[in-house]
């Protein structure tokens, strides 16, 4: 609808193309009338144009406290806990927002096992005319989480507006529409911050492996020193060193699947499994209501503390099970009675 709206309203753009019923550039213009020449060979099909704020001067205007590198720890093994992404789908209200990180951030004391980062995926209802607002709206709604003590997350959809919140993320991911865009994968290779790529809509993971591997190494164009901190997000099927997606296809694209998801992870953990580093639960109460995601749908907050409880005391199952391991003595040094 906003994206419509903006086209019947191109006024609301500062240098806005003229009118379409104006000039007919199509098929072919009348090359007699130089107006009609020019609309035929530019911007044919751009509604209009809108200067941005240069990505610097906002990151000026708009400061806050620095984001969390904590995760990197856990993803390369340093750090034991799990990396716990959790939140809406998406975000529409930022007062909303800050709401949901006040309850999370009193919980958050609760689970000394788990990096809670809080999925701020944000998406935006004004007109395409209407940019700079959405971007200084992003950016002030991120500083506040930041200076609340909760660790955002969000989702790199393109490789522009990274530009201007990339200080306030602690952890990003690259969705399996775009793992295989090669401009994500140097946008990637790029950032200061971890970042997870999703295995492709089919299930496959070949196309998130390459993504890490791109990701990991040296961009000569983008001027890149490469991202060690890279890692599969699984939509569904299995690889080592993962972070699980409880949403998608684990949970059959069924939100109140997602806790039978988590119980699943927590058996594994508690079992002494390694290779699971994190996951990512879509959580928050799920039309345009208070407290609703206008996206996906997502568990309620009840439904999130007793998930997130559970994935804590996994961890701590799981810490105690490798101890335990590593204390037994080696079949090779066991007494054989003689």
């Amino acid at each position: 609808m906003a994206q419509q709206q903006a086209i019947k309203e191109g006024s609301n753009f500062r240098f806005p193309i003229p009118d379409e019923d104006k000039y007919d550039a199509s098929p072919f213009p009348d090359f007699d009338d130089d107006d009609r020449v020019q609309q035929f060979l530019q911007d044919r099909r751009v509604i209009g144009y809108d200067p941005l704020v240069q990505p610097a001067l906002l990151r000026h205007e708009i400061t806050s406290s620095a984001a969390s590198h904590r995760a990197a720890k856990i993803l390369s093994g340093h750090d034991d806990r799990i990396l716990v992404i959790v939140g809406p789908c998406s975000i529409h209200s930022p007062e909303q927002a800050l709401e949901y990180a006040r309850l999370l951030k009193a919980k958050m004391p609760n689970w000394p096992n788990l990096l809670i980062i809080m999925r701020a995926y944000l998406c935006t209802l004004t007109a395409l005319s209407k940019l700079n607002k959405g971007l200084r709206t992003a950016r002030q709604l991120l500083c506040d989480l930041t200076d609340l003590g909760v660790p955002v997350g969000s989702e790199l959809l393109d490789t522009i507006s990274p530009q201007y919140i990339s200080d306030l993320i602690s952890w990003g991911a690259i969705g399996a529409r775009t793992t295989e865009s090669q401009l994500h994968r140097e946008l990637a290779s790029g950032v200061s911050f971890p970042i997870g790529f999703k295995n492709g809509t089919d299930g496959s993971v070949a196309v998130a492996i390459d993504a890490m591997h791109s990701a990991s190494n040296p961009h000569a164009f983008m001027g890149t020193r490469g991202n060690q901190d890279v890692h599969v997000i699984l939509r569904g099927g299995r690889f080592a060193s993962i972070m699980v997606d409880c949403s998608h296809g684990n949970s059959q694209k069924n939100h109140n699947n997602q806790p039978r998801v988590i119980l699943d992870i927590c058996t594994q953990l508690a079992a002494g499994e390694r290779n699971i580093t994190g996951d990512v639960p879509s959580t928050g109460p799920t039309g345009l209501k208070h407290g609703i995601s206008i996206t996906d749908a997502c568990v309620d907050f009840d439904t999130t503390l007793d998930m997130l409880d559970k994935l804590n005391e996994a961890v701590s199952k799981r810490r105690a099970a490798i101890l335990e391991a590593g204390m037994k003595t080696p079949a090779a040094f066991e007494s054989n009675g003689h």
